[in-house]
C-alpha cells in the first residue's frame, strides 16, 4: 500500500476517512479511545501542511436523514481540544473547504446516502474533496462503502494512513510470518459467528483456545453436560471435527477443567467454582475456574506470537470477569508478541491498566476477525490495487 507518512502534501487538502465512531450518552463521548487512536494521522498531516477534511461514520442513523442525535459535533468539539484548535463541521459536501492548516470534520457520512451502498457518485465526490484520500479507518475496513472503498479507487492520490498501517503490520505478524509457537485465543457467544476464523487459524497456530459461549458447545461435544448455559447444540458436530482436526494437525486445543457457574447471569451473583463434569443441570457455565487458569497460563508460557479476540466468560458482569482478567494478567507478563482485538479483550486490558504490556491493540473488532478469518478487507483490496 503506498503510505501517507511518504507524501509531500504542502498546500494541499488531504481526507482522510477515520472511524471516530465514539460511543455517547446525552450527547457525551463517554470513551474516546478511536479519537485518541486518530489523532496521530491528523496531526502528521497538519504538520506536513497540508488542509485537513475528515470523514467518519458515528451510529446507525436511517441513511440519507439527518438525526440530531448521531451528529458528529461532539466529536468536532472534542477533536478541536486535543489539537488545540477550532474543528468545524460541514453539514454538507458543498461546505467542505479548508485552508493549509485548518480542519475540518464532514457531518455522519451516513446521513449521506449511498454510503452503505458504496454508491459511485458519492465516492466520487468524496474522492474530490482534496488533493489526497487517506483510509486509516480499520475498523471499517471490511467495509466495501463509499467513503472506505469507492472513495479509494477513484481519488487522485490514494494511501493508507499510519494506524491502517500498524493495524495491517501487526496482524501480518501475526498471520503471515508469527515466531512460533503461535497461540489464538478466540471468545464469545457463538461458535456459528466464529467457525470460519477457528477452521482457518487451525492451519495456522500452534495452540488455539476457545472461551464463553464457544467453549460451552466444545464441552457438550465432549459429552459434558452444560446446564442452562449458552451453546449451540446444532453444532456439536462442527465443534467435533475441529477438535478432529487440531488433533491431525498437532495443534493444542485445551479446554476448561473447571469452570464458574450461577443460577443467571445477573451483577453481583455468587459464582459457584465446579469440575466440567458436575455443572448443575439448572446452572449456567459463565466463566472458567481457577484450574483453567492455570491450565491456560501453562499452555500459553511458551508462546512467542499470540493474538487475543473475546472474553473467556461474561467479562461485562462481575464476578465473571475474573477469568479474563486472568488470562490478561499472563498475557501482559508473557514474553510473548500480543495482538489484541475485539471490544471486551481491548476493554479488559485498559481497565486493568494492561495496554501498555501488549505488542499491538487493535482499533478493530470486525475487521480484525475477518482477517483472521482469511478474508481479504475491501478497503486493503482498494489501496492494493492503487499503489
Amino acid at each position: 500500500m503506498k503510505k501517507f507518512v511518504d507524501l509531500d502534501v504542502r498546500g494541499k487538502t488531504v481526507v482522510i476517512r477515520q472511524d471516530l465512531n465514539v460511543p455517547m450518552k446525552n450527547g457525551t463521548i463517554t470513551n474516546d479511545k478511536r479519537i485518541r487512536a486518530a489523532l496521530p494521522t491528523v496531526k502528521m498531516a497538519l504538520e506536513k501542511g497540508a488542509g485537513v477534511i475528515l470523514i467518519s461514520h458515528l451510529g446507525r442513523p436511517v441513511e440519507g436523514e439527518y438525526a440530531e442525535e448521531f451528529s458528529l459535533k461532539p466529536v468536532a468539539e472534542h477533536l478541536g481540544k486535543a489539537l488545540g484548535m477550532t474543528v468545524s463541521v460541514a453539514k454538507d459536501l458543498a461546505s467542505c473547504h479548508v485552508k493549509p492548516g485548518q480542519c475540518q470534520l464532514l457531518e455522519n457520512i451516513r446521513f449521506f446516502k449511498g454510503e452503505k451502498k458504496n454508491d459511485p457518485a458519492l465516492a466520487k465526490q468524496l474522492a474530490d474533496l482534496g488533493d489526497v484520500y487517506v483510509m486509516d479507518a480499520f475498523g471499517t475496513a471490511h467495509r466495501a462503502q463509499a467513503s472506505t472503498e469507492g472513495a479509494v479507487r477513484q481519488a487522485k492520490i490514494a494511501c493508507a494512513g499510519p494506524l491502517m498501517v500498524n493495524e495491517v503490520e501487526a496482524f501480518g505478524r501475526v498471520l503471515n510470518d508469527p515466531k512460533r509457537p503461535l497461540a489464538a485465543i478466540i471468545g464469545g457467544a457463538k461458535v456459528s459467528t466464529k467457525l470460519g476464523v477457528l477452521n482457518n487459524l487451525l492451519e495456522k497456530v500452534d495452540i488455539l483456545i476457545v472461551g464463553g459461549g464457544i467453549a460451552n458447545t466444545f464441552l457438550a461435544a465432549m459429552g459434558y453436560s452444560v446446564g442452562t448455559s449458552l451453546y449451540e447444540p446444532d453444532l456439536i458436530e462442527e465443534a467435533k471435527k475441529i477438535m478432529q482436526k487440531a488433533k491431525d494437525k498437532g495443534c493444542q486445543l485445551p479446554l476448561p477443567v473447571d469452570v464458574v457457574t450461577a443460577k443467571e447471569l445477573a451483577q453481583g451473583q455468587k459464582g459457584t467454582e465446579v469440575d466440567v463434569a458436575h455443572v448443575p443441570a439448572d446452572a449456567m457455565i459463565l466463566d472458567i475456574g481457577s484450574q483453567t487458569e492455570a491450565l491456560y497460563a501453562k499452555v500459553l508460557k511458551e508462546a512467542q506470537t499470540v493474538v487475543w479476540n473475546g472474553p473467556m466468560g461474561a467479562f461485562e458482569t462481575e464476578p465473571f470477569h475474573k477469568g479474563t482478567v486472568a488470562l490478561a494478567r499472563d498475557l501482559a507478563n508473557s514474553q510473548a508478541f500480543v495482538v489484541v482485538g475485539g471490544g471486551d479483550s481491548v476493554a479488559c486490558v485498559e481497565k486493568y491498566d494492561l495496554a501498555d504490556k501488549m505488542g499491538y491493540i487493535s482499533t478493530g473488532g470486525g475487521a480484525s476477525l475477518e482477517l483472521l478469518e482469511g478474508k481479504q478487507l475491501p478497503a486493503i483490496a482498494a489501496l492494493e490495487d492503487r499503489s
